[in-house]
């Protein structure tokens, strides 16, 4: 049973199912498998259950229930799951705000239950994920969670809800400490060696991204190779890992990544043109290579797999002056939108259309970015700047974390491109304070000071470039910020460089 709790807190679902299943079979007097098998079915912070799973999940639990437990600590346990899995038809939002209300009854109960605190813990930060009170109640599963890791620091739920908690950039540096010490409480756990990378990366801590990551997808290939995970963990390191390249100066492997996403086991064709699809994109628009962005290929699986591709498309084609090409790909992009948003609001039970500003929650990419690139191409700036303004203010209400470029960054690049280095700066500074160390932010600010005159923060900010890469990285910016390092030495700005800010 600990085992299967165990791998339950590392959302290790699959495995933990087995050990609930196996459980149960050995002592069908166990209602606690009957529970960690229907628990191991809500992938909390994952995917909701479907109306299929939420009836396996209830047969579960009935099981338990009818096995007429008297602790009331089992029992408060049944009933919070009870409380989801529940027959009569109820929103998302209210099955998992019935299932958080019983397990804070449960651990109001019984406070020395670390289980049950951590767990109550996590059903908040499933909350604040479904815009639910989202920083009261990260803060409120933080101060759950900060005692019981300090208590048990061996135990993988505190350690790993901690990072959830904290995976915002407001609170990013709380779950630090937590980060560092989670791969090594699970370190067979594909999950476990990644997760940790969540608040490195929200730090620009590449290079502990990338080895968490290299670690996790070899972790999550055995897993799935030995039928105890799915692709899913390993493209995800391998998303994270392609990101973390790009960021750290490492153009070659950020491109190899592609390629080996053939390699992964067991993963179907959709999923794997998908994340090519994904990967590439990201690599065209972080790297500026405009033509090849322009030019990528369409993939021919489902029109959902398509956004990205266009997306790209268009944004290429307008920085590359093909306003012909950008004003298709452009509205491709925006009938993938519509259709998304039409499905999204059939899922709902609803004929309602999102917002015309608002992104289906299927894309991951903001059409507002690329129909600003094409209006810069029309001679349009100030509504490009509009639109860019717009997209930016809600990813960062949203703390979204972008696919690619933010978009304040591409902002910051509009003002460069419109020669007003001054408030390029400033929105290149905005970036850096919520992604702190993105390569392109520290290039862009360096490139904007030196346009202003600024020689002691151009050399700050091209200091930092260098500084967050490894040796070998091989992007040329790079040779540009050593090249003017070496041309403003030192003794050129004697007074001290200035902290980035």
């Amino acid at each position: 049973m600990e085992d299967g709790l165990a791998l339950l807190h590392s959302f290790q679902y699959l495995e933990a199912e087995k050990v609930f299943t196996d459980a149960s079979r050995l002592d069908p007097q166990c209602a606690l498998a009957d529970w960690g098998k229907a628990m191991a079915l809500y992938q909390q912070l994952w995917d909701f259950p479907n109306a299929a799973t939420l009836r396996f999940g209830w047969q579960d639990i009935r099981r338990a229930q009818q096995l007429g437990i008297k602790d009331s600590r089992i029992l408060g346990y049944i009933q919070a799951a009870v409380a989801f899995y529940q027959p009569p038809r109820m929103k998302p939002i209210a099955r998992v705000q019935a299932y958080s209300s019983a397990m804070e009854k449960l651990y109001r109960e019984h406070p020395d239950d670390n289980e049950a605190g951590e767990l109550y813990a996590l059903s908040l930060i499933s909350l604040a994920q479904m815009g639910v009170e989202d920083l009261p109640n990260r803060k409120k599963a933080i101060a759950i969670l900060n005692p019981l890791f300090a208590k048990y620091p061996d135990n993988p739920g505190a350690a790993h809800y901690l990072i959830h908690a904290c995976d915002v950039p407001g609170l990013a540096s709380e779950g630090l400490a937590a980060a560092r010490v989670y791969a090594k409480i699970a370190p067979d756990s594909a999950h476990a060696l990644h997760m940790p990378s969540h608040i490195f990366r929200r730090l620009g801590l590449w290079q502990e991204v990338i080895d968490s990551n290299i670690a996790s997808a070899a972790a999550a290939a055995k897993a799935t190779r030995e039928d105890r995970g799915d692709a899913d963990y390993q493209f995800h390191a391998m998303d994270f890992l392609n990101y973390a390249y790009l960021q750290s100066g490492q153009e070659a492997k950020a491109q190899s990544v592609v390629t080996e996403l053939k390699d992964v086991p067991r993963a179907s064709r959709a999923d794997i043109i998908d994340a090519q699809n994904r990967f590439a994109a990201r690599n065209a628009v972080e790297l500026h290579n405009w033509k090849e962005a322009a030019t990528l290929e369409i993939p021919k699986e489902r029109l959902a797999l398509q956004d990205y591709t266009y997306w790209t498309r268009a944004i290429g084609a307008a920085r590359s002056g093909d306003l012909q090409s950008a004003h298709a790909d452009m509205q491709k992009l925006i009938e993938i939108a519509r259709s998304l948003k039409a499905e999204e609001a059939r899922q709902n039970g609803s004929g309602d259309m999102l917002p015309p500003g608002m992104p289906p929650a299927g894309m991951a990419i903001e059409p507002r970015e690329a129909e600003a690139w094409v209006a810069y191409a029309e001679g349009k700036s100030d509504k490009a700047m509009d639109l860019l303004r717009s997209a930016a203010e809600r990813e960062e209400a949203h703390d979204d974390e972008p696919f690619a470029t933010p978009a304040r960054e591409m902002l910051a690049d509009l003002l460069m491109e419109l020669k007003r280095p001054s408030e390029a700066l400033a929105a290149y500074k905005d970036v850096l304070k919520k992604f702190p160390d993105r390569f392109n932010a520290l290039d862009g600010a360096a490139r904007a000071a030196d346009s202003l005159g600024d020689r002691h923060t151009a050399a700050n900010f091209y200091n930092k470039l260098i500084s967050i890469c490894p040796p070998d990285a091989d992007r040329p910016e790079l040779q540009a910020a050593r090249q003017y390092i070496a041309r403003h030495p030192a003794d050129d700005h004697p007074q001290p460089i200035r902290p980035i800010s």
